[in-house]
């Protein structure tokens, strides 16, 4: 069976104006795209969480009451209860 004959000038034409296609495509989508507004800020404030092992949150303390957060944990996690640990939680402020 005799092999089809490939014209290697019509491939290389055919490669080319496939990128320049596809070039084009990419300059359409890059012009598209929009600004987006800015965000306006949001104020966070630091918390210390006590999570269950189930991360569910069981308790809350002030960032300033990190030793009282930690023995709470400790509490909660005696007895061969679930352990529980503590962690940072940033909470929106909504302003007035």
């Amino acid at each position: 069976m005799a092999r089809k004959v490939v014209n290697r000038q019509a491939k290389a034409a055919e490669a080319d104006a496939a990128e320049k296609l596809a070039a084009e495509v990419k300059r359409k989508k890059a012009s598209k795209r929009k600004t987006k507004k800015a965000a306006a800020d949001v104020r966070l404030r630091l918390y210390w969480g006590v999570f269950s092992q189930n991360l569910k949150r069981v308790a809350v303390f002030d960032f300033d009451k990190q030793s009282e957060a930690v023995k709470r944990a400790e509490e909660l996690s005696k007895g061969g209860k679930s352990p529980h640990f503590v962690q940072k939680v940033k909470e929106e402020i909504k302003p007035e």
